[in-house]
């Protein structure tokens, strides 16, 4: 029991630190007009998260999911004015580098955002909050992205978004993380 804990632990931490590592490999890369460095990252963290998760199937439908949320959510952001991104390869809508972040943090919502998975509430307001600040870390912080003036209305589409977002992950999460019941015999 105890060594499953350490174990949990130890996960959550190295989850953390590597995902921190792919977002600023992301950030930094696309304020520098490259794309490789956030693609690469990601592919090395979700390598690496796959391959010791005991829940691939669910990790794959969350990034699935996360993926498509993010195309929608990017791409209504920058067609509506509200921001545009630095290194817009392959689209200006959708750089690779942002929808490569979105993959890595779908494979954060198991590991460090369970105690989220039965409180959309609490996963709303988390994402309100910390989905435009780390918008405008990127922006402020590293030039990857620039909000349209005035910010506030972008920093408020962004705090809608994934106030949708986190709380849809983290519902998916519980969801798909239940355990199957058998079916009833005839």
């Amino acid at each position: 029991m105890l060594a499953s804990r350490r174990g949990a632990g130890m996960n959550f931490w190295l989850t953390l630190i590597a995902y921190q590592a792919v977002w600023f490999s992301a950030v930094i890369g696309a304020g520098q007009a490259l794309v490789w460095p956030g693609v690469v990252a990601t592919t090395l963290f979700a390598s690496w998260r796959l391959a010791v998760s005991v829940r691939r199937d669910v990790e794959l439908k969350l990034i699935a999911t996360a993926f498509f949320l993010g195309l929608l959510l990017e791409s209504a952001w920058v067609q509506g004015g509200l921001i545009r991104y630095a290194a817009p390869w392959p689209l200006p809508v959708t750089p690779a580098w942002l929808m490569a972040l979105w993959v890595a943090f779908a494979l954060t919502i198991v590991p460090l955002f369970g105690y989220l998975h039965g409180r959309p509430m609490l996963a709303a307001l988390l994402g309100a909050v910390g989905g435009p600040l780390a918008y405008l870390a990127a922006a402020h912080g590293w030039n990857a992205a620039t909000l349209a003036p005035p910010t506030w209305q972008g920093v408020l589409a962004l705090a809608a978004g994934w106030a949708i977002a986190l709380p849809l992950l983290t519902t998916l999460a519980r969801h798909w993380l239940r355990p199957r019941m058998p079916e009833p015999a005839a």
